[in-house]
């Protein structure tokens, strides 16, 4: 916590252009993160999940798929909120090939 200080400091010297170069690089470490969804190694297999939770992202679209809505995946997943909701869709949307391939894996398993 300590070093996000520091960098807090170090960010309110810098002026506009500067910050823009930070987001830059800060952007391009991050490669392929996304908010809200997290792959841990060991955790559900290492398949990306909703933060705070073991729910696989693959869970949630293969249930929408069969029909359920946003309304009962939040009533069957009382530690969802609708934002990880919208991040797993969004998630999704740019990994649809992954979340087939773990669709498919676990239904045959």
């Amino acid at each position: 916590m300590a070093t996000l200080r520091e960098i807090e400091k170090l960010l309110a010297d810098l002026n506009r252009a500067e910050k823009a170069q930070v987001l830059q690089w800060v952007a391009r470490d991050l490669g392929d993160a996304f908010p809200g969804i997290d792959s841990i190694p060991g955790v559900s297999g290492g398949e990306p999940c909703i933060v705070r939770t073991r729910i696989p992202v693959w869970v949630l679209v293969q249930s929408r798929r069969l029909g359920m809505s946003e309304a009962d995946l939040l009533r069957s997943y009382p530690t969802l909120r609708a934002e990880d909701l919208a991040n797993a869709w969004a998630y999704a949307r740019l990994h649809a090939e992954e979340i087939d391939r773990q669709i498919i894996a676990n239904e045959t398993a």
